[in-house]
């Protein structure tokens, strides 16, 4: 069988032959070492004429399509296409990723410009709205994003002499953009009378506000400002398609396939007429310029390059040749000599050196060329075209030997035979035309076998046989040269195929993957020497398998370039080279081929950087040899942490339930109780799912995680402290290298990871927004300053966060198995690890993006599967336990060393100053040295090796340890079995903390007279646990099978016990061992209880909705109660022993009487008189409340009342622990509520005398312990919320006004670009450009009698190809206006947000505003210059009174109703204004709602902050410091914002109380909706 491990050889891109020069423009340069940069498909190229030599750039996945050069000529940035683009800034000597910009735009990027001093790039995107965004791209940060225009954009630039502008140009329009904050906002160029309205192709900036573009009509647009001042007619004979400036002026270049150079003024220089050159042709087509010194570079849309000597302009030099637009089908080498023959749907035979990299022959032919041949003596080429015809050339002149056509569909496939004598020809219409080479092609068989299209044909050695695979899938096989099909298999024995390009068959099923179309795959073949095959499939992929290949989805190595489908790939004569060409890309690669041995002695040739692995060992399916997953790891990976409704869903679920709301509301409601609860203690920790999450802090005290809990635990006071800011399961933690912060990631929908103060239990970031689902590891940088978080969505993203700021600086998919670990490098901050599941990769930083390469593991196997990683003493040193229970290290991304360390898993490590220390499944700490030569010491977890002194009972030996941490002199060591020991270095053990194992835990008894607990749970245990200071666990049993319930006898001395299998025992509570058990049941046991006083009857309730009565005294079973329909959930004895209260899974609530099981009808009213020994029913008159509005989503699980039958503890489906009044009458009663647990809170219970409420959750396997506390004794705390699930009138009430101002719905006046013009030519001198009605020559009457239209306009569907209306008018009856009046009238300057005023053509100057927006705002009145000057607002105009004069000054930059201002008090901003207007956010055009920053004393704006806030600004405020600025939106969760004003952007600020900021926030008047926000 042969070795399914990837090949061990390699292939090296070494030439491209190509430029993209079809559907770009502008993408060629001169780097500052005087190379040629440009792209063609996947692949920026950099090419050196002086050595011609090319260096590849290899970060893109599809057909790159723009290019720009940086001012300073090293760095380039590349855009492509594709579904989720992006854009690669490289350096054009190492050719290695700077930077990597995504995440914004769709389809493709197709215009790119870096400002005059190269710090920021603008983007503008294929989507519909043709985006424009403005980049920091070193950091890979978005600064402004605008919808650029309706119709596609062809070029864009920034202006090199005025800072912050830009111009963009394209289908009938040009563009003026001004940049200020994080705004761009655009005013249209006016064409006027000066030239005609045209489709701008290109455009150049000069000084003083002049912009030169390039016409589709061949003229030159000279701009000042926005206004056309003149045309240069004729500078072309036809489109403009480039122009460049340089030092020496401007070079144009168009389709007339003329190059014109100008000066600095534009006046012409001279001409060059390519196509009037030796190397011009007619149709020669100029896409591309580029003048330096006496030097132009010129691309043709032909994918050609010509470098131009100034001097010598009649002789250009063609340094690059492609093939043109058209699918590249055609591939065959020649059989003796280093050449390759590619032909193509341009028409075109080339013959190509592969020593030269050269172009040294081209023939035309007169039909699309689809495949080709090569005789063996080399003599003759064949070609077979779309027609399906076939010519025969001669291989040294190109002349026609033979032209014929017997077929009237393509030929596909063409093959010589080894003998030379035949020709196989292979067509679209399913038949092979054998033709004799020596009768000059005639006819002389056919095999007609196929169904579908021939695909692939190969010959045997001798001539005799042929095999062909066609488009259906088949695999056939034919006699020479006769063409009868061969069917007996045996005939075929011992046949050797002369060469292998065939796609099916048994030596190549392992180059199929699973689930693969069977045309995926487009050609092979093979290289029998090197026992190695090559394949080339629609996606872009050349892959090296080794041969024979025969078990379905066999190992590769993969190599991209290719943009689209690959559609041939061939050896050469002497297997040095693979050739491989592009379909849609129409490019040739030449690929090296390095061999195994040689390889060896090349031990530095790493994969390839990309931004998918280039070089990758893995298949695309799971192989069955590979080892089995260890079965904790297997495990694991199966956990889904999904919920099926989150936290997060909590506000939308309640606002789906309106109805029920104002239903309730009408109604008075009890308060909630004055008593609270506060966490005290919590028994568990997380480590049957989680690694490396225990660690010592600064002051020694241990900080650790379980449930939605960060535990700071004091070992010598056995006390712990909490962080409550997590709402779900907590899957990691990691220390900062000061050990005083901790960062923590838990389980959402938008999951967050939170930074906190182990001393104060504050947080100081919360970083949200990148992760789906969860986060599963997280890690600091050295320095601390920056953290790395991985997600557990299906690609594992990799986030690099600047915490401090709450920025995003880099994310990339990690990988589609899970990832267990992330490691920053200690000494680069830049770079980090990450491992997992067959996964070791090395990442270095690129702007927004991360750059990954696999672990090289050479000849020393297959990637195993990694569970933990650590950096070592150098930068360049890593290593990694493997879950084989070896340890691998690392030198850069190359594997020089295995060591074994452990039996199983090494689950965790731990680097140390001189040494490291590891964890593994077997139960071993082990000590290294620094170099894993020795294993210098080793520790067993073991119960006899616990110290004397130690508290709790350690559950079995060599338990699986998960963490392990150094420090004070202790080895901190956490096991799966949910247990942390602090192990001497001298070798005693202290057990410190202990919970349940994995399982959920449901069962929870309290004593009646002692302050103990016991649980029960699915992991198989029975435990007692001691509440009183010393929090141990005093008793463990192990069980057959895993139990739901458990209850004290009233004397405290048995404990009842309920198995899942339908079984319960009766057990001594001090050493619980079996006094009786009873098996009567099939199904869970899901609650059991003893009657009061003497305890002389047990009820045992199942999920088969029975409950069984039992005679403790007699152990006889004595009653059966039936006719629940469904299963039990809870139950209560009155105070009697007579009278059971059932509660079911259909929410039935019965009674029955003890001992016989009669049901009983009890009216509701009765029930409430009757005195209960215990309540923890869920159901009832007495419960109504405790149900939430969303209670079909979720369930209260559990409810225990406190002994004064005052307060009712409830646990729910969502993890809440809440606080009732009892009785809780009325629907949804209000509450205290409770954050702790993660999931469903399974059961509740109060000790004997309340003191204490004990809580566990269901799959947090958490036991939970809350203090109880009296009314005034309540401090402020997190966790304590008084938030009941709505506020009804009576609660507080709304004020008329208020309500009225409440259910205001603001429209959005629709003014899609800015409609006041600021300077320029007048309005009434513009060319109008035509309406609608125009264009589709409707006349309209010139006054309309229509109703007015409403009050505001609507916004115009930018997606649509239609121009959009930019104002519409309202006439009045008043308004008697003759046609030549109408054609005098133009758009003028308004300041009303409900009207279009339409004016005369002489302006009109705002003199003064009656009014005050005093309807709906507040506080926005205030003194400016000591009392001299009166700032407010109305309509869309900010107004400055002047109290002395009288006079008002005006702020006219918004567009739309203003709804909020403030003035910033700090004295360095004196005068500075912020004013907030309404809009919608679907995009950052104008219309959005943006926060405008102006001086009030000269009305200038210093910043514009667009924003997604939907609707509106409904409230803005500084700082005290000024320079930040906070807004809160219309939107319906009312978010807030806080803005660096200055810089335009965002600061991810971090709450403390809230992230974002809930409805209630624009009610602040309302009673317990005043919500404070901590910045830190």
């Amino acid at each position: 069988m042969a070795d399914q491990n990837a090949p061990n050889s390699h292939l090296r891109l070494e030439w491209v032959y190509g430029y993209r020069g079809h559907q770009c423009r502008n993408n060629l340069y001169y780097t500052a070492a005087k190379e040629i940069v440009y792209f063609v498909a996947g692949v920026g190229v950099v090419y050196s004429p002086r050595e011609h030599r090319q260096k590849f750039y290899l970060g893109h996945q599809d057909d790159i399509i723009s290019l720009a050069l940086h001012p300073e000529r090293v760095l380039v940035a590349t855009g492509q296409v594709g579904k989720e683009p992006y854009i690669c800034v490289w350096d054009s000597y190492t050719v290695q990723t700077i930077s990597i910009l995504k995440d914004v735009h769709t389809h493709g990027i197709a215009c790119l410009a870096f400002d005059l001093d190269g710090q920021r790039l603008v983007s503008v995107g294929l989507d519909s709205k043709n985006t424009i965004c403005v980049w920091d791209w070193r950091k890979g940060k978005m600064l402004s994003m605008a919808p650029g225009h309706t119709d596609r954009i062809f070029d864009i630039s920034w202006d090199l002499y005025q800072p912050n502008k830009l111009v963009s140009c394209g289908v009938k329009h040009i563009k003026f953009w001004s940049l200020c904050g994080n705004s761009l906002t655009p005013k249209r160029g006016v064409f006027g009378k000066t030239g005609d309205l045209q489709t701008i192709l290109c455009l150049a900036c000069a000084r003083d506000e002049v912009t030169h573009s390039g016409a589709l009509n061949g003229d030159i647009y000279v701009w000042k400002g926005i206004n056309l001042i003149r045309t240069i007619q004729g500078a072309h004979a036809a489109g403009i398609f480039s122009m460049n400036a340089c030092e020496e002026g401007f070079a144009t270049g168009g389709r007339d396939g003329c190059v014109r150079l100008w000066d600095l003024n534009f006046k012409p220089i001279t001409v060059i007429d390519l196509r009037e050159t030796d190397q011009g042709y007619k149709g020669l087509s100029v896409r591309s310029v580029c003048w330096r010194g006496d030097h132009i570079l010129v691309g043709t849309q032909d994918s050609e390059i010509f470098e131009i000597v100034v001097h010598e302009r009649n002789k250009p030099f063609l340094i690059m040749q492609g093939h043109c637009e058209g699918e590249l089908w055609a591939l065959a080498v020649h059989p003796t000599k280093p050449l390759a023959m590619t032909g193509s749907d341009d028409r075109s035979v080339r013959i190509w050196s592969l020593i030269d990299h050269a172009l040294i022959a081209r023939c035309n032919m007169e039909e699309p060329i689809r495949c080709a041949a090569v005789s063996t003596d080399g003599i003759h080429l064949a070609l077979g075209m779309k027609d399906g015809s076939f010519t025969v050339l001669r291989v040294r002149d190109m002349t026609e030997v033979v032209h014929i056509k017997d077929r009237k569909e393509a030929i596909h496939e063409l093959k010589y035979s080894p003998d030379g004598t035949f020709l196989a020809v292979g067509s679209n219409d399913s038949s092979v035309d054998i033709y004799g080479v020596v009768q000059r092609y005639k006819k002389v068989g056919e095999c007609v076998g196929s169904v579908s299209f021939i695909t692939h044909m190969d010959w045997s050695s001798d001539s005799k046989y042929l095999q062909t695979n066609d488009g259906s899938g088949k695999r056939l096989f034919y006699k020479m040269p006769s063409g009868k099909e061969v069917t007996n298999k045996e005939e075929l024995k011992g046949v050797q195929w002369a060469s292998w390009t065939c796609v099916y068959g048994l030596e190549v099923n392992g180059i199929w993957p699973k689930y693969s179309d069977i045309n995926d795959i487009n050609s092979v073949d093979g290289n029998f020497n090197g026992q190695v095959l090559v394949t080339a499939d629609d996606y872009g992929i050349v892959k090296l398998f080794r041969y024979p290949c025969l078990r379905k989805g066999a190992k590769f190595k993969k190599y991209l370039g290719h943009s689209a489908h690959v559609t041939n790939v061939r050896w050469s004569h002497d297997h040095q080279w693979v050739v491989s060409i592009g379909g849609a890309d129409h490019s040739v690669f030449q690929w090296k081929f390095i061999p195994e041995r040689k390889l060896k002695d090349a031990i530095h040739i790493a994969p390839q950087e990309s931004l998918v692995d280039s070089n990758s060992d893995e298949s695309d399916s799971d192989q069955s040899d590979v080892p089995e997953l260890d079965s904790e790891i297997e495990q694991e990976t199966q956990i889904t942490y999904r919920r099926q409704v989150y936290k997060e869903d909590l506000p939308q679920l309640k606002e789906q339930c309106k109805e029920k709301r104002k239903s309730a509301a009408s109604k008075r409601r009890e308060r909630a109780p004055g008593k609270s609860i506060r966490l005290h203690f919590v028994h568990g920790y997380r480590g049957y799912d989680c690694r490396s999450n225990l660690f010592y802090t600064q002051t020694g005290e241990i900080v650790y995680h379980v449930a939605a809990v960060g535990v700071v635990y004091n070992r010598q006071q056995n006390t712990q402290r909490f962080y409550l800011g997590h709402d779900d399961d907590i899957l990691c933690l990691a220390i900062h290298p000061l050990k005083d912060y901790v960062a923590t990631g838990q389980v959402g929908r938008d999951s967050s990871i939170h930074i906190w103060d182990t001393e104060t239990i504050k947080p100081l970031s919360v970083l949200k927004g990148y992760h789906q689902y969860g986060v599963c590891a997280v890690d600091f940088s050295a320095d601390g300053k920056r953290l790395a978080s991985v997600g557990i969505d299906d690609n594992h993203t990799i986030v690099l966060w600047d915490w401090k700021k709450g920025e995003k600086l880099s994310a990339v998919r990690g990988s589609k198995d899970k990832i267990f670990v992330v490691k920053i490098n200690p000494y680069m901050p830049d770079k980090l690890i990450t491992a997992g599941i067959k996964h070791m990769k090395f990442w270095r930083r690129a702007g927004g993006g991360l750059i990954g390469r696999k672990g090289c593991i050479g000849a020393m196997g297959r990637t195993d599967t990694m569970m933990c990683a650590v950096y070592g003493w150098t930068e360049e040193m890593a290593f990694s336990g493997t879950s084989t229970g070896d340890v691998c290290i690392w030198r850069d991304l190359f594997l020089i060393k295995t060591v074994k360390a452990h039996d199983g898993p090494v689950f965790s490590m731990h680097a140390l100053e001189k040494g490291f220390v590891t964890g593994g499944k077997d139960g071993v700490v082990a000590l290294w040295d620094d170099t894993f030569e020795r294993c210098l010491k080793t520790y067993a977890i073991k119960r006899a090796a616990l110290a004397p002194g130690s508290k709790g009972l350690l559950l079995e030996d060599n338990p699986s340890i998960r963490a392990i941490s150094l420090g004070h002199g202790h080895i901190l060591v956490g096991t799966k079995n949910g247990e942390i020991l602090e192990v001497d270095k001298s070798g005693p053990i202290t057990l410190l903390v202990q919970g349940h194992m994995e399982g959920e835990v449901w069962g929870l008894a309290t004593h009646p007279h002692l302050p103990i607990c016991a649980t029960v749970s699915d992991d198989k245990t029975l435990r007692i646990w001691d509440l009183s200071p010393s929090h141990c666990m005093l008793a463990v049993r192990k069980l057959k099978k895993g139990g739901r319930c458990c209850c004290f006898s009233p004397d405290g001395k048995a404990l009842g016990v309920g198995l899942n299998d339908g079984s319960f025992l009766m057990v001594n509570a001090d050493t619980l061992e079996d006094l009786v058990s009873f098996h009567h049941r099939k199904d869970v046991i899901s609650e059991i209880r003893f009657s009061p006083g003497a305890g002389k009857y047990l009820a045992v309730a199942s999920c088969d909705s029975f409950v069984d009565i039992y005679n403790v005294m007699s152990s006889k079973r004595v009653g059966i109660c039936k006719g629940s329909s469904s299963y039990i959930t809870h139950m209560d004895w009155d105070i009697r022993g007579k009278l059971l209260q059932v509660n079911t899974g259909a929410k039935e609530q019965l009674f029955f009487e003890a001992p016989r099981g009669k049901r009983q009808t009890i009216p509701s009213l009765e029930v409430e008189k009757i005195g209960w020994a215990s309540w923890t029913s869920v159901l009832g008159s007495c419960c109504e409340g405790i149900w939430p509005i969303i209670g079909e989503v979720t369930d209260v699980t559990a409810s225990c009342l406190t002994s004064d039958s005052k307060v009712l503890a409830t646990g729910d489906d969502f993890g809440f622990v809440k606080l009732f009044r009892f009785p809780a009458k009325g629907k949804f009663g209000k509450f205290k509520r409770y954050v702790a647990h993660s999931t469903h809170v399974t059961n509740v219970r109060w000790t004997h005398e309340d003191s204490l409420l004990v809580t566990v959750g269901g799959a947090d396997t958490s036991l939970m312990l809350w203090t109880y506390e009296m009314e005034g004794h309540r401090e402020s705390r997190q966790c304590d919320s008084e938030e009941s699930d709505l506020d009804s009138e009576e609660d507080g009430g709304y004020d008329s006004d208020v309500t009225r101002e409440n259910e205001i719905n603001y429209t959005i006046k629709a003014l899609s670009t800015n409609i006041r013009p600021m300077f320029g030519i007048k309005p009434h001198l513009q060319q109008k450009e035509p309406s609608l009605d125009e264009r589709q020559g409707v006349v309209r009457p010139p006054v309309s009698r229509a109703l007015p239209q409403p009050e505001k306009l609507q916004t115009n569907n930018v997606g649509k190809k239609k121009r959009p209306i930019e104002v519409q008018c309202h006439p009045t009856p008043q308004m008697c206006l003759s046609h030549s009046f109408l054609q005098s009238l133009s758009v003028t300057e308004t300041a009303h947000s409900a009207y279009v005023v339409w004016s005369p053509s002489w302006d009109l100057v705002l003199e003064l505003v009656f009014g005050y927006r005093g309807k709906d705002c507040r506080n926005n009145v205030h003194y400016l210059n000591d009392g001299a000057d009166i700032i407010y607002h109305t309509a869309s105009v900010g107004i400055l009174y002047n109290v002395a004069t009288g006079s008002q000054t005006f702020y006219q930059e918004h567009n739309d109703d203003i709804l909020c201002l403030t003035v910033n008090q700090h004295p360095k901003f004196t005068n500075l204004v912020a004013t907030g207007q309404v809009g919608d956010s679907a995009d950052m055009s104008a219309t959005a709602p943006s926060i405008h920053v102006w001086d009030a004393m000269n009305k200038q704006t210093l910043s514009v902050l667009r924003c997604y806030h939907s609707k509106g600004v409904c409230s803005v405020s500084f700082s005290a410091t000024g320079k930040l600025l906070l807004s809160v939106g219309l939107d319906p969760e009312h978010t807030i914002t806080i803005w660096k004003w200055q810089e335009g952007r965002k600061a991810f600020v971090f709450l403390q109380y809230i992230y974002i900021a809930p409805k209630s926030i624009k009610n602040t008047h309302q009673n317990c909706n005043i919500k404070i926000l901590v910045i830190n």
